[in-house]
């Protein structure tokens, strides 16, 4: 059975043309884009001179717009809000919602601007009992899962880069060359 490219083409075209304009318009469209994760959550043992052990716990929410636009009326929900700092220091303030929630609202972070929220409380409270979520004027902000990993040179970086391009070519060169085998 011969198989007609020119049918396969005319099909092809409008559906990878939708998937392409929906991922530039995604990657290019200028707008807020929130990005939020935990730099850390511990837990301490403090004992005073001659005083009870205490326990302490502390966690950090990084919030960084790599957007292209400034994100308006950022809000950072609490159901609990603990004593907590912001750093660098942004204008913001705390509201309280008629269900005794608490939101720290950031009037605009500008494009690129990146901010630390860390919270100091005691137990039994934890750290998935403070925040309940993020979000701006334009939408929610994407909570990310963060890693610590090591950074390679830039040389290693590259070279592993230019390997992969290498594999890929040779696996679409021979797709191309098992295809007009086949084909003839």
């Amino acid at each position: 059975m011969a198989i007609d490219w020119n049918a396969v083409a005319t099909i092809a075209a409008p559906v990878i043309a939708l998937f392409i304009g929906a991922w530039v318009n995604q990657r290019f469209e200028s707008r807020p884009v929130l990005i939020s994760y935990f730099s850390h959550v511990s837990a301490f043992r403090h004992t005073p001179a001659g005083g009870e052990p205490l326990h302490i716990n502390t966690h950090s929410v990084v919030l960084r717009n790599a957007g292209r636009q400034s994100a308006t009326n950022v809000r950072l929900h609490h159901a609990y809000l603990p004593d907590f700092n912001i750093f660098p220091v942004v204008v913001h303030n705390v509201e309280v919602l008629p269900d005794g929630s608490k939101d720290i609202v950031i009037p605009v972070l500008v494009p690129g601007e990146e901010i630390t929220v860390s919270y100091l409380y005691f137990p039994p409270l934890v750290a998935g009992q403070v925040n309940a979520g993020i979000k701006c004027d334009r939408g929610f902000a994407n909570q990310i899962t963060v890693l610590l990993q090591r950074q390679y040179p830039r040389w290693f970086n590259r070279t592993v880069i230019a390997l992969f391009l290498v594999g890929v070519v040779t696996v679409c060169y021979l797709i191309y060359v098992s295809i007009s085998a086949v084909a003839r």
